[in-house]
């Protein structure tokens, strides 16, 4: 087969393979398909992404396979005079074994029968060309599928610039498929993969079809594993012979930096203040920005405003949807700067050492080493911290990754640990002038949130997430400078998917927050917040917190905080008519001064430690979980931990 020209295959069912029948193919639709599918597949850190970027640029959208967390990467790749083809980028795997879920969704699209996406009619099977010899185990079970195939021997420049060498050519007709070097980063290699691409589009969508098994197929012939194994080293060694291939030598600066990095007392404190960067810069790069978009969404609101007669639309317009747009998007810098570091340590090869270097202390909690950053992030917010835990590959570890996250204190929970320390805790110097009594029980809430982290994943693994400790094995590549289209066409996809994920349901819930402050209506408008029906469920949940030492006036305030935890102190200044009060306002420390005693006060503190108040939280969970199960138990789970925790801060003191 040659690139400007793929044979048009039909595919034969293996034989006793499910599909075989076209009812197992997975959704079709009824109209022929107008541009052929090519699928991209490799190992993790082929530079599959990278490649997709480059082909597709900014045409290409981002959603959740049916019933799963994995994302299905889809794009649009323009050759010219009218033809397009559609690319499908598939998650990097290192075989068909469906151990894993990004397993299972790659086999299921190889073999046509992933829901909503037909089999690829072409394939792009893209590896490092550093690493040839592991990674040709996954190119022979894909090539057996006989669908038409370009392999891309990428990183083909470091190859050469570490004395490696391989004639694409001698391999492409050893393994009967046309083979080039690329270089997905600057572009080499491009203008074949894309007359591939043209080949495919001018021949168009291939008849519908059944497909080989493809975990069949890698089987191969009934032997025990080591077997297989052995017998696929030596068919691959003959491979890279005939095609006079000569492994790289290792590089001087990635012996050099694993020197440092991975050093048994360096590697943990470089380690260290990597994280403390990650975790500052989130802090202080983004608060900024952070403003700047809360300033544009008040500015427009009262701009809209002026524009519009006073009426319940206007309420509903300005203080239900702008507020609760305005309560998605101030995160969003927060949520770009952590994947732009996300990014970049991924991207150099760094973020493999971290994992290796953070899982000796994670594993002994039931974590594994790549849960540490999104942890770490979760100081900031709780969002980016779940979907940073993509990078957490076992299932099981990512599950608990996210259920601890919220444990860890955000920056909302700040204005309310101030109103509440300010008003109830007098400041007392404690460790000389280097700290007060105020700052130290801001670090024990600090403290307390992360043991019940800790506890929490402790216990998850051995009830609801039990199994074999999961074996942590991480291929570390070698050092690389990220590419700046990369970065930036991650942090637009980020933006998207958070925009889309979260806004939705934190959107709805600050609209029914308007609606009950707004009824029952009052000689024709909004009733005083004492008597609307928000104060109505106020009053019915106090019996509830009662024993917490909360009257209704703070169960108002824990119904409101339920859009965003720091919510809360807006509302006590309305009920207490309190103007523009905020964490520092002196009457409203005097009006809770009256309402709560020291018990009660640290009750509340306790309560915001544990429980799960933000819906933006709640709602990123249920996208990245793919269902209602988890983010309710992880809500209730936290609510029960919140209730008897500050049972107990009441009781005892």
């Amino acid at each position: 087969m040659s690139a400007s020209g793929p044979r048009s295959v039909r595919r034969p069912a293996a034989p006793g393979s499910e599909a075989g029948s076209t009812a197992t193919l997975g959704e079709r639709s009824q109209a022929p398909p107008t541009r052929p599918l090519v699928a991209l597949v490799g190992p993790p850190n082929a530079g599959k992404s990278t490649l997709f970027n480059q082909l597709t640029g900014l045409r290409q959208k981002i959603a959740n396979y049916p019933g799963v967390t994995v994302e299905k990467k889809l794009g649009v790749v323009d050759l010219g005079d009218g033809l397009e083809v559609e690319l499908v980028d598939l998650p990097g795997v290192n075989g068909f074994s469906a151990r894993t879920a990004d397993e299972r969704i790659t086999r299921d699209v190889l073999e046509g029968r992933a829901p909503g996406l037909r089999a690829p009619d072409a394939l792009v099977l893209i590896v490092d060309s550093t690493r040839l010899e592991p990674h040709l185990m996954l190119v022979e079970p894909t090539l057996a599928l006989g669908v038409p195939t370009l392999l891309a021997l990428n990183m083909a420049d470091e190859l050469h610039a570490r004395g490696g060498a391989v004639d694409p050519s001698a391999l492409g007709e050893a393994l009967g498929v046309t083979a080039v070097e690329t270089n997905a980063r600057t572009g080499q290699g491009l203008d074949q993969v894309r007359r591939f691409l043209r080949a495919v589009a001018e021949r168009g969508p291939l008849p519908e079809r059944a497909c080989p098994a493809v975990s069949n197929v890698a089987k191969g012939t009934p032997l025990p594993m080591a077997d297989q194994f052995a017998r696929r080293r030596r068919h691959i060694a003959e491979l890279t012979r005939r095609a006079g291939f000569r492994a790289a030598g290792p590089s001087a600066l990635t012996r050099r930096l694993d020197a440092l990095f991975l050093h048994r007392v360096w590697g943990p404190l470089i380690f260290l203040v990597v994280g403390v960067v990650v975790f500052q810069a989130m802090f202080t790069w983004a608060t900024p920005f952070m403003d700047g978009v809360e300033a544009v969404i008040a500015g427009s609101g009262e701009w809209l405003a002026a524009r519009l007669p006073e009426s319940w639309f206007r309420s509903l317009l300005i203080d239900g949807v702008w507020s609760g747009v305005g309560s998605v998007l101030v995160f969003l810098p927060q949520i770009l700067v952590l994947f732009l570091f996300l990014g970049i340590l991924e991207d150099s090869g760094y973020m493999a050492r971290a994992a290796v270097i953070a899982d000796r202390l994670m594993y002994r909690v039931g974590l594994q080493g790549r849960a540490f950053l999104p942890l770490l992030s979760a100081y900031a917010c709780a969002v980016p911290a779940v979907l940073a835990a993509r990078t957490v590959e076992d299932e099981r570890d990512r599950l608990a990754t996210i259920f601890v996250a919220p444990f860890m204190t955000c920056s909302a929970r700040l204005p309310v640990y101030a109103l509440l320390i300010a008003a109830f805790i007098p400041e007392r110097p404690l460790l000389g002038p280097f700290m007060g009594t105020r700052a130290a029980t801001l670090l024990g809430l600090y403290a307390l949130g992360v043991l019940a982290a800790v506890g929490s994943a402790f216990l998850l693994k051995r009830t609801l997430l039990r199994g074999e400790p999961s074996s942590f094995l991480m291929e570390l590549p070698p050092y690389r400078v990220p590419s700046l289209r990369s970065l930036g066409l991650r942090l637009v996809d980020r933006t998207r998917v958070f925009l889309r994920r979260a806004g939705r349901i934190i959107l709805l819930v600050a609209v029914v927050l308007w609606g009950l402050t707004q009824v029952p209506r009052v000689d024709g408008g909004a009733p005083p917040i004492d008597e609307s029906a928000l104060a109505a469920a106020g009053h019915v949940i106090e019996p509830a917190i009662r024993p917490l030492g909360f009257d209704w006036r703070i169960g108002v305030g824990l119904v409101s905080s339920l859009a965003a935890r720091e919510v809360i102190v807006a509302t006590l200044g309305t009920i207490y008519g309190v103007e523009d009060a905020d964490e520092g306002s002196i009457q409203l420390q005097a009006a809770l001064q009256r309402d709560l005693d020291l018990g009660s006060a640290v009750a509340l503190l306790v309560f915001f430690v544990f429980a799960l108040q933000c819906m933006s939280t709640v709602a990123v969970v249920r996208r990245e979980t793919g269902g209602w199960k988890w983010p309710l138990i992880q809500w209730s789970y936290m609510l029960a931990l919140a209730y008897g925790g500050a049972f107990l801060a009441n009781w005892l003191i």
